[in-house]
């Protein structure tokens, strides 16, 4: 039986009166009628509110409090002495006076104006005046109900002022938000920050690759920006640092530091807070759509830990995704739009629009292997606002408002510039490597069965020991381990039953994961004919992409949403229930029960990931002038050299990437029988000046037996430099 509740949060409140001491509290309105500002002081009661004067109209009071209700009781007064006074006068006229019935009416008009005084001080209070001190013509008189005001709540000072403001700060939820985050991702990713100066995640490869790429644009855009797509690796061919993802965000963090340890330090760094970013995007993504705080815990984590992206902890700009889930509810929250809600225009605020789109632009700058696909999603996204309008045009011309409708429209070209870009050298790359463009066939080769959804990569603690069997079978499984965890499976499904979205919006979720499923294992669904093959025909930049296993992260993300819903449906469902007990707070079974979704979700995301210590930097790299090339070479070698490059940034012709170019692969075959004539000919025609020959690298090489040969008849100069051996060509 499907359950749907659309007004009900996690903060909503029980209803029914309010309690004090076993008895109803009436409201200001019925219990203290014309009574200012309805407070009872332990002076009196104000009037109409006596127990005695049930069902007797209540008469009208003046002034607020306890001032106010007695006011009425001294014109009273005043009315009883004028009275008496008119008595004393009549008497006086009839000749009836005697000297001591003279003196009693002197006495009784004293009475009399003293009370009218007092009469017409209250009339003042009447008229919202200060009720602290009754004023006659000669003075001052104390008010006799003072006492029993309550007393003057005193201005806090500038410091205790601030300190309020700082103790709110601190305990506001974004605040928890960002704080959990990151301690989570210091834990969920250990022992990353344990020894940030020497290891790595995963292996120290790709790793090694993007720690350069960090440091290089940091390093390049502070010297000389126009050389930014020149690197000093794969020398000498042109746009070479386009020949892989770039990570060009984080350009910012890559100015700080210079050499090997600091471009290690600050990777870790990075890598602990793309984590952080991630969950503290989708928390916030599940926020904006309408979840309660535990549902948008559990969509965070989920994202951020789900055991496939394990696999991917050698891939920093895969793992770098948060700018995702943040840059969409940024721009949610800016045209007022939830999943729960619906559109609501008096929500809606161009600068969260003008935000999202800075972000998503920041986010496409880490690298097209994930930016490609959001663009798309915003191109889509875009494309249904825009028919939505043109549809309803009549009846709301606007529905956006002006401001932003501007928004958007600076917002779409700043990121379509961004983009365009960016594509530039990537294209140039293409023109002049034909082998850097990919096929169906490469397409096919990372493409996963449908098996891989349910296993486990091996950096799995829960579940990579368990999935050995499943693995073994899978052609290249670090990009074939896809599951995003049973625990997000099992939430998901209850979701579609058990939700505070509505029916239409679970079936929407359910397609969207089936689809980025579909399209996620590439040829593997009926050849990709009809699914991924027609983006990869037809979509500009797609044919790029060479691992379609990536798409899971949407996946993982609309599973995390669905989970979202039955989670917050289950929180709402726990207040309910204690709501009902006496006293209405729930006992900790029941707070239990909201939490051990997210604790069983983080469970499923703990890791065995190895961190391996970087190899040291060779004394040659910080001495030794470019253009160089080091020995030995290969695609994964060349990425530590390309780290140790970061001291001194000399043209190198060493370089790893997603492709070999041709002229790298031809130099790397010309230098096999280095040091003889005809290599040397072809290194010093290429610009080469200098050939570093690493010794704790040749074994089972050709320099191993090479090395130590004479060289003098070459022309060329050997010197040693603590463990290699430098071929100085020119």
């Amino acid at each position: 039986m499907t359950t749907e509740r659309v007004d009900a949060t996690d903060e909503d409140k029980t209803g029914g009166s309010p309690l004090v001491d076993g008895a109803a509290v009436k409201t200001p309105d019925a219990a203290t009628k014309g009574t200012g500002d309805g407070e009872a002081t332990d002076g009196g009661q104000a009037a109409g509110s006596d127990p005695a004067d049930a069902g007797q109209p209540a008469e009208p009071t003046t002034g607020g409090g306890a001032d106010g209700g007695n006011a009425g009781i001294v014109k009273d007064d005043a009315a009883q002495d004028d009275a008496v006074t008119r008595s004393a006068d009549t008497d006086a006229a009839k000749g009836g006076d005697t000297e001591k019935d003279a003196d009693k009416k002197a006495a009784d008009k004293e009475v009399a104006d003293k009370d009218d005084g007092t009469a017409k001080d209250a009339d003042k209070e009447k008229a919202g005046k200060d009720g602290g001190t009754a004023k006659d013509g000669d003075g001052a008189k104390p008010d006799r109900w003072e006492a029993f005001a309550p007393a003057p709540e005193p201005v806090p000072g500038r410091v205790r002022r601030v300190l309020r403001a700082v103790g709110r700060f601190l305990v506001h939820e974004w605040t928890l938000a960002v704080l959990a985050s990151l301690a989570l991702a210091v834990a969920l990713t250990w022992p990353t920050l344990r020894y940030p100066l020497y290891t790595l995640p995963q292996d120290y490869w790709d790793p090694s690759l993007q720690a350069w790429q960090m440091a290089w644009s940091g390093h390049i855009l502070l010297t000389d920006p126009a050389q930014l797509w020149q690197s000093n690796t794969f020398f000498p061919d042109p746009w070479n640092f386009a020949f892989s993802d770039t990570l060009l965000g984080y350009a910012p963090a890559g100015m700080i530091g210079t050499g090997p340890e600091a471009a290690l330090l600050r990777y870790n760094i990075m890598f602990v807070l793309a984590h952080a970013l991630a969950t503290f995007g989708a928390y916030a993504l599940a926020r904006q759509l309408g979840a309660g705080r535990a549902g948008a815990a559990v969509a965070g984590v989920s994202y951020t830990y789900a055991p496939w992206l394990l696999a991917q902890a050698g891939h920093l700009h895969i793992v770098s995704n948060g700018g995702i889930p943040l840059a969409l509810a940024m721009l949610a929250r800016g045209h007022g739009w939830s999943l729960r809600h619906g559109y609501r225009p008096e929500r809606r605020h161009a600068g969260w629009a003008y935000g999202g789109w800075l972000v998503a632009a920041w986010q496409l700058s880490l690298g097209f292997g994930i930016g490609l696909p959001f663009a798309y999603v915003l191109a889509g996204a875009t494309l249904v606002a825009a028919v939505t309008w043109f549809v309803r045009r009549r009846s709301n011309p606007r529905p956006f408002g002006v401001r932003l409708l501007v928004a958007d429209v600076v917002g779409a070209l700043l990121f379509a510039g961004v983009g365009g870009l960016l594509a530039v050298p990537y294209f140039k790359v293409t023109e002049l490597h034909s082998n850097a463009a990919r096929t169906l066939g490469d397409i096919g080769v990372y493409s996963p069965p449908f098996s891989g959804f349910f296993t486990a990569p091996a950096e799995s603690r829960a579940w990579g020991g368990l999935h050995e069997g499943a693995r073994s079978v899978l052609p290249w499984h670090p990009e074939m381990t896809l599951l995003p965890g049973f625990v997000l499976y099992a939430l998901a499904a209850g979701g579609l039953f058990f939700s505070v979205w509505r029916l239409r919006h679970r079936l929407l979720l359910l397609a969207g994961v089936v689809v980025t499923m579909v399209l996620a294992m590439g040829t593997r669904f009926f050849g990709g004919t009809f699914t991924y093959g027609l983006l990869f025909e037809y979509l500009p930049g797609w044919n790029g992409l060479r691992t379609p296993g990536r798409m899971m992260l949407w996946t993982t993300l609309l599973l995390g949403l669905l989970a979202a819903g039955a989670v917050s449906a289950f929180a709402v469902r726990v207040r309910e229930w204690a709501a009902e007990r006496v006293p209405p707070w729930p006992g900790p079974w029941l707070r239990l029960a909201t939490v051990l979704p997210l604790l069983l979700v983080a469970a499923e995301g703990l890791n065995s990931t190895p961190h391996p210590v970087v190899p040291a930097q060779p004394a040659a790299m910080r001495s030794v002038d470019g253009p160089m090339l080091v020995l030995p070479s290969s695609q994964n070698l060349d990425q530590p050299v390309m780290l140790w490059s970061t001291s001194r940034f000399q043209d190198m012709v060493n370089g790893g990437s997603g492709f070999t170019p041709v002229r790298q692969a031809e130099i790397r075959q010309v230098a096999e029988s280095f040091p003889n004539q005809a290599s040397v000919t072809y290194l010093r025609d290429l610009g080469v000046r200098n050939v570093v020959v690493l010794r704790d690298r040749i074994a089972g090489t050709p320099w191993e037996t090479t090395i130590d040969t004479p060289v003098d008849a070459l022309g060329i100069t050997r010197e040693e430099i603590e463990g290699a051996v430098v071929f100085h060509l020119v």
